[in-house]
């Protein structure tokens, strides 16, 4: 029997700096407010970063406060958020990297309002880790444009970039989007259900997600809700708290089936997932993973830039619902801007079918 070799060959990889000039899609550009860290030399004198603040760790005291003044500022600054974002422009349901990356791209425009409903207590989803936990996250390009707008570093291959730590896109984009004041993140709360008015989506019906766990095992606990003129949901792919949005409108006859997503399928799923994202009934737009449950498209595995497009391109959606400039129908005015992702999200994209 002959002997068969494989020869195994390993991508050329560099390093790469980001360009923060421009913005990916067709977004204004952003600032750049990270402050990087002097690199200790070889030669320094001591093997760690120097502590620049002005207090003494010998003789370290805190200012004194009340018990209560704690409790009120952090009642009082949520109740405030609640009623704020009782009646809002944008809910997005689902705090992973598809809905991370709308919330995003909508903040760009300080007119609109933008709700994130996150079930769990940490937001991100899946995004903290690569596959199988394993810490790397790969980008297909050209979708590394949005962690160049971001300032997420990575190695760069022919054909795809690697993020050292799938942590390190995920902690990024949480700190610059929850930094700008048209966000509010309420997170540890579910989308329980939808609200619907003559046909269109009109906002979400909201409870504590440990309400929603329990309500097998206590009696009536009543929920919330929150109004808002477009939803987006970004609940990933069918689970506890899996695709509940598109799961949701076959339930109440708004949409005739949720097939589930077919075997995987890297290079199809990825072009497939941004392609398909759309506005599937008046006033709900499904992007990231929830799209390949409505549609029977291929999951895509480990790799994450359709996520971050699909999410960009779901806010352009709703930009477009609200009657806003938006790179769907042409009324963004183009700047510095990657004729890469422009075709990627167009909705007549030439990308393989799912």
């Amino acid at each position: 029997m002959a002997t068969m070799t494989t020869s195994l060959t390993t991508p050329t990889i560099k390093s790469t700096k980001p360009d923060l000039s421009s913005s990916s899609f067709h977004g204004l550009p952003l600032r750049s407010r990270t402050t990087l860290l002097r690199p200790i030399s070889a030669t320094s004198p001591s093997n760690h970063l120097p502590i620049t603040s002005s207090y003494n760790l010998n003789s370290f005291k805190f200012s004194p406060i009340k018990e209560s003044i704690v409790s009120r500022e952090m009642t009082r600054r949520y109740m405030t958020d609640m009623i704020t974002y009782a009646d809002t422009d944008v809910v997005v349901v689902g705090a992973g990297s598809a809905g991370l990356s709308c919330a995003y791209e909508l903040s760009k425009n300080p007119d609109v309002r933008v709700a994130i409903i996150e079930q769990s207590v940490s937001p991100g989803g899946g995004a903290w880790l690569g596959g199988q936990l394993f810490s790397a996250m790969v980008v297909r390009k050209p979708a590394h444009h949005f962690l160049d707008e971001l300032s997420v570093p990575y190695d760069e291959a022919e054909d795809y970039v690697v993020i050292k730590h799938a942590a390190l896109f995920t902690s990024t984009i949480m700190s610059k989007l929850l930094a700008r004041p048209n966000v509010k993140l309420f997170n540890a709360v579910a989308a329980e259900d939808l609200i619907v008015k003559e046909g269109r989506v009109a906002g979400v019906v909201t409870n504590w997600a440990l309400v929603s766990m329990n309500h097998d095992t206590q009696s009536c606990m009543d929920p919330n809700v929150m109004e808002a003129k477009v939803v987006v949901s970004s609940c990933g792919h069918d689970g506890p708290f899996g695709a509940t949005g598109v799961k949701r409108l076959r339930s109440i006859g708004m949409i005739e089936e949720v097939p589930g997503m077919k075997a995987l399928d890297m290079n199809t799923a990825e072009d497939a997932i941004v392609r398909l994202t759309r506005e599937v009934v008046p006033g709900m737009v499904v992007t990231g993973m929830e799209v390949a449950e409505i549609d029977g498209a291929p999951r895509m595995g480990p790799t994450f830039g359709a996520m971050m497009i699909s999410g960009q391109k779901a806010a352009h959606l709703a930009l477009k619902a609200l009657g806003l400039p938006n790179a769907i129908d042409g009324s963004y005015t183009l700047g510095n801007v990657h004729p890469e992702l422009v075709l990627a999200s167009a909705e007549n994209a030439e990308v393989a079918d799912a």
